[in-house]
């Protein structure tokens, strides 16, 4: 009996009273008889009302960083500059700050100047690599501009790191326009490493020139086999995935019957007839 009675009173301790200095204001949270260290150091326990200068510069932050990224991409001639001029022209009319910028190696149609197929214009920033633009455009501008427009994003090598700095660090909208393929339907540049960066992607199709169905891919006319080859209608056309793989077919069997002529040719072994006297 004596064990089950100690049993009990460990189970069932008594409530004792506690010392009335346990009882003080819960926002203190400081013990008179807690140690010396934590007294000297009551921000170790005491829980502090945010003040609203320090609210308003996390908002100011999260502010900052809440830039976005929109990629437009298809093949030549699916209208992706004037989407691309459409969407400046609307953050224009919400009295966005906007600039555009693409490639200096484009000059088809002027340098300092985007332009679409159908001839719609706006002036440019023509640049040579992306992360000179802050630089270029002006520090101050720079932190008072809203949106950034890129035409011909495939020809930009730092177009990843640029979106990444303009984007999450400096609160800029992005808005991309470039192919997603080059001619044999391989990866160009670098606009493909931007969609796990987007918040928004859209792929436009062209029309077939052969056929009218809807294009996805571009064919190239010419013989050259270079990557980057800048023309238009002269060097390229909007193909269907029946006429691209049979265009690709036909210009395979003339190269074969082009290299055996010239192979041919070029032969250093002549047949000679002997002429009779």
């Amino acid at each position: 009996m004596l064990f089950i009675s100690n049993m009990k009173s460990i189970f069932s301790p008594k409530l004792t009273t506690l010392p009335s200095q346990f009882f003080k204001s819960p926002q203190t949270l400081i013990f008179s008889n807690s140690p010396k260290f934590l007294q000297n150091k009551p921000n170790l326990l005491h829980l502090r009302r945010p003040n609203s200068s320090s609210v308003k510069s996390t908002m100011e932050t999260v502010r900052m960083a809440s830039g976005e990224i929109h990629v437009i991409v298809g093949p030549m001639f699916a209208g992706k500059t004037t989407a691309l001029l459409s969407r400046i022209q609307s953050e224009r009319d919400r009295g966005r700050s906007v600039a555009v910028i693409k490639s200096d190696k484009d000059t088809r149609y002027g340098l300092d100047s985007i332009v679409t197929h159908d001839g719609v214009k706006l002036p440019c920033w023509p640049l040579p690599d992306l992360l000179s633009f802050k630089h270029k455009f002006g520090i101050e501008a720079y932190r008072k501009l809203d949106v950034i427009g890129i035409d011909e994003a495939q020809f930009f090598e730092d177009l990843y790191d640029f979106c990444c700095e303009a984007a999450d660090q400096d609160g800029k909208t992005i808005i991309i326009a470039g192919l997603d393929g080059d001619y044999l339907r391989r990866r160009f540049g670098s606009v493909l490493d931007i969609i796990p960066l987007a918040d928004s992607v859209t792929k436009l199709t062209a029309r077939c020139e052969l056929c009218g169905k809807r294009a996805s891919f571009t064919f190239r006319k010419t013989d050259e086999t270079k990557a980057e080859l800048i023309g238009g209608a002269d060097k390229y056309m909007p193909v269907c995935r029946q006429h691209y793989v049979n265009g690709q077919a036909a210009v395979e069997a003339t190269r074969i019957v082009l290299e055996s002529r010239k192979v041919h040719c070029e032969s250093p072994y002549l047949e000679a007839t002997s002429v009779s006297s």
